[in-house]
């Protein structure tokens, strides 16, 4: 037993990772898209992780009700979710609103200066 993962890294990473941390950044996508607040992210996560929990312990014999496992979980579908919704929510400023705001990178936007001429 690790300290981050139960079994072995290969199950961590198939449904922590991957799975849940996929559906977590498809999640952040569709909070953001749907002009939802941040906080709607986290208990989308946390719902996430009790199902993670849930595949683990069915498929590959983990357990179900292990707070420390559970937090690390939620750890890592939190930080891919959130991820998701500010790559979305950057792109939606910069795309929506183009005489107002500028991308400056992939997780930020600015104000536009009153002299730069709208792209």
């Amino acid at each position: 037993m690790g300290v981050i993962w139960e079994s072995n890294i290969g199950t961590f990473l198939l449904v922590t990772v991957v799975l849940a941390g996929g559906a977590g950044y498809m999640a952040g996508r569709s909070a953001a898209l749907g002009w939802s607040n941040p906080i709607a992210v986290v208990a989308y996560s946390a719902a996430l992780a009790c199902a993670s929990r849930f595949i683990h312990m069915a498929l590959f014999n983990g357990t179900l009700l292990t707070p420390h496992y559970w937090l690390v979980d939620f750890i890592v579908i939190l930080v891919l979710s959130l991820i998701g919704f500010r790559l979305t929510r950057t792109n939606q400023m910069a795309r929506q609103y183009p005489w107002l705001y500028e991308r400056t990178g992939p997780f930020t936007w600015r104000t536009k200066s009153p002299s730069q001429p709208a792209a």
